[in-house]
């Protein structure tokens, strides 16, 4: 009963986290003009990629996207929605981050309890938990050529790998797993929600004056002979 709770908790947040994911990527594809292939394949890019890179780590093979056509009609419906309904989309203040925070947080707590179900270490677990998180959003912003937002400022990864450890303390806790989730989802997305709505972010890296501006050539160089 136990581990079918487990399993139950999983799907449910996998799927969710596609959906939301595949609205992210689909959104990300119309605005840079796609068309409804390129929107589609975004969308099921943007989904499943976390998915199905911590299921091909810990040996859960053929992925759950893969295996089960829910994933793929569950991310066609999130691109159709975005293409053909966008304005409902487009009325939101930065969709694409609201909806990538949602999804960060269902996949990091989810990639996190499938780990813990595969016999991973706690700490490796956490880990594979944040990787299934930033997964989509990373293959998301490189397909349309964006520095990935793991790779900015923003507390990103770092809101993930808070969420995973949650789940981790829950099962060292032996609390329910659902608590665990809950509570690692929440945490997760409150700091997302902080880092779009209030600039949370870690330091960023600062080019000295010898970097940003070109030194002028030394006396003598840079000049034509005569």
């Amino acid at each position: 009963m136990h581990e079918q709770l487990i399993h139950l908790l999983v799907t449910v947040l996998d799927l969710g986290g596609t959906f939301v994911f595949a609205i992210s990527g689909a959104v990300a594809a119309a605005r840079h003009r796609l068309d409804i292939f390129g929107v589609m394949v975004l969308a099921f890019a943007a989904g499943n990629a976390g998915g199905v890179t911590r299921d091909l780590l810990i040996g859960a093979v053929p992925p759950a996207a893969i295996a089960n056509w829910t994933y793929v009609g569950i991310s066609v419906l999130a691109g159709a929605l975005v293409f053909f309904r966008d304005t409902i989309v487009t009325r939101m203040n930065h969709p694409v981050q609201w909806f990538d925070a949602v999804g960060l947080a269902f996949f990091a707590v989810s990639g996190t309890e499938k780990a813990l179900v595969y016999g991973l270490n706690p700490l490796m677990a956490a880990l594979l938990g944040m990787l299934t998180g930033i997964g989509g959003g990373m293959l998301r912003d490189v397909l349309v050529r964006e520095i990935p937002v793991v790779l900015r400022a923003d507390l990103y990864a770092l809101a993930a790998l808070a969420g995973a450890a949650v789940v981790v303390l829950a099962h060292l806790l032996e609390v329910s797993p659902l608590a665990g989730t809950l509570a690692g989802g929440l945490l997760c997305f409150a700091l997302r929600y902080g880092a779009i709505r209030h600039g949370w972010h870690l330091p960023a890296a600062r080019a000295g004056k010898a970097l940003a501006e070109p030194s002028a050539p030394p006396k003598g160089e840079g000049r034509e002979e005569p």
